[in-house]
């Protein structure tokens, strides 16, 4: 009788000891950039991801260090320079050590002083995520769009 033998690795999905690249969704995987390595290759195959600024569309596409990995998700787009392959999954601090963030950093609201700023309920406008106005604030609303 034989014994069972391991199913046999894709040279793709080696250990990149002594590689020098490895695979843009494994990377992402291990830089904590996508939650699951499945959701990082549907995130490239929908053409989210940016290398060199060439638009990938393969999960197996072979990243080097020193690349430059753009990513548009929703509105948040994100720039980092590959530094390191990843060898596993581990916590935050230790996957941040795999990119440099090249991202410049947000633009101020406004540069005026805050006693200068008009305020959002004369622009008629509410921040995301605000909650339904008050009675007063709707009132407000209303007698600025003069109904």
């Amino acid at each position: 009788m034989s014994a069972k033998s391991s199913p046999k690795r894709d040279e793709d999905d080696a250990d990149p000891v002594g590689q020098d690249w490895q695979r843009l969704d494994r990377w992402l995987w291990f830089a904590r950039a996508a939650k699951t390595r499945s959701f990082a290759s549907a995130l490239i195959e929908a053409g989210k991801f940016r290398v060199n600024a060439i638009k990938i569309d393969k999960p197996a596409h072979r990243l080097k260090i020193g690349d430059v990995v753009t990513s548009s998700v929703r509105e948040n787009v994100s720039i980092w320079k590959v530094v390191a392959f990843g060898q596993r999954r581990g916590p935050a601090p230790e996957a941040r050590l795999l990119y440099e963030d090249l991202a410049p950093p947000p633009a101020p609201k406004s540069k005026l002083p805050e006693a200068l700023q008009v305020p959002d309920l004369v622009s008629g406008l509410r921040d995301a995520g605000a909650g339904r106005p008050t009675k007063r604030e709707r009132r407000q609303i209303d007698r600025l769009k003069g109904d």
